[in-house]
């Protein structure tokens, strides 16, 4: 349980106190002393980050929730090298220094941004490549909810996967950040739309955002579903985050020359395919990553996000989707909410 006479409680008084004093050169982040659950996540004093040539150092406004978070906590998924310790794979705040050859951006520019870590954190280097304006009518701290899951659907989806105009899109998770993204982006292009979700508020708020098809992944087949949705032809794309446990029922869902898009691996890492299944289908199976990419990957996409989703977001046809804002020293029951599958969109920690 998280104890409010210390811990991260006890350090933000501390950091109330120090910086009164008008010391320069630290901050305070989200720590992992040593991986665990949620309350291994520490609120403590570390040294400032410092901006290099083609970098941005933000103040972080606010942070969000990602699963990778809750893996880097428990000790499965370390930061690539290079990158910040802190947990955090997007934030929005202010840009305060701006490294050597850091064109476009200014000090004082209100920003988010898409980070390989330290989002859970005062302060942040970013990648110049890595940083959008605010989309025009997004508060500061909703912005932070943003640079993950545009970006994460956006690259497979669309980039990957090609889903286009006229065709059917299944994605599992329908009610996660990620999922809610997929679900508006893919109506905005006129392509019919199928989610599983756990119960049916879930399957609500999914059908509140366009989604065709509901599938309960408790109580129905999401492949039996699917092929009555489309009369036995079956998805043109699924987007999927279970992995292995979902493997060849997905292959069995996909339409010819369906494309699967593996973005998860909450079901697991391995896996038997009928290989034959998926050579009668012409279908593709693709599997990625978005954190470890090269700056140069990263780059293109945010530029590909800025130019097809902000006016999206911009004229209200797709809004980012907030379950819940918590205060950053409170990051432990924002993990806790999210293993549990509690929320419908995402998790926000603010400062």
């Amino acid at each position: 349980m998280w104890h409010d006479g210390g811990g991260v409680c006890g350090c933000a008084f501390t950091l109330v106190a120090h910086r009164s004093r008008g010391t320069v050169g630290v901050m305070y982040a989200m720590t992992i002393p040593e991986p665990g659950g949620p309350d291994a996540l520490v609120w403590a004093e570390v040294p400032d980050p410092v901006p290099g040539a083609g970098e941005v150092l933000i103040e972080v406004a606010a942070s969000a929730v990602n699963r990778a978070d809750i893996l880097q906590r428990q000790g499965h998924y370390n930061p690539p090298p290079g990158a910040s310790l802190y947990p955090g794979l997007e934030c929005s705040g202010r840009i305060a220094a701006v490294g050597p050859g850091s064109i476009g951006w200014a000090v004082g520019d209100e920003v988010c941004a898409l980070l390989s870590g330290g989002g859970y954190a005062e302060k942040v280097v970013a990648p110049a490549g890595q940083v959008l304006p605010l989309p025009k009518g997004v508060d500061m701290a909703t912005a932070a909810a943003l640079p993950e899951v545009t970006c994460t659907v956006w690259s497979n989806v669309f980039m990957v996967a090609h889903l286009r105009t006229g065709e059917m899109l299944l994605v599992h998770g329908g009610a996660s950040g990620i999922g809610t993204m997929a679900i508006q982006l893919a109506k905005a292009i006129g392509v019919k739309v199928a989610v599983t979700a756990g119960g049916p508020d879930k399957l609500a708020r999914c059908r509140e955002l366009g989604a065709d098809v509901l599938i309960d992944y408790r109580a129905q087949d999401f492949v039996d579903e699917v092929r009555k949705a489309t009369g036995g032809a079956g998805a043109d794309v699924i987007l999927d985050i279970m992995g292995a446990k979902y493997l060849a029922r997905n292959v069995d869902a996909l339409a010819v020359n369906g494309r699967l898009a593996v973005i998860g691996l909450q079901g697991g890492t391995k896996a038997e395919l009928n290989l034959n299944t998926l050579l009668i289908k012409r279908a593709a199976v693709t599997a990625t990553s978005l954190r470890a990419r090269s700056l140069g990957e990263k780059a293109a996409i945010i530029a590909e996000v800025r130019e097809h989703i902000w006016p999206l977001i911009e004229n209200g046809q797709v809004k980012p989707v907030v379950d819940r804002t918590l205060p950053m020293h409170d990051a432990a029951q924002a993990h806790r909410v999210v293993e549990a599958s509690e929320h419908v969109g995402k998790v926000l920690l603010t400062l």
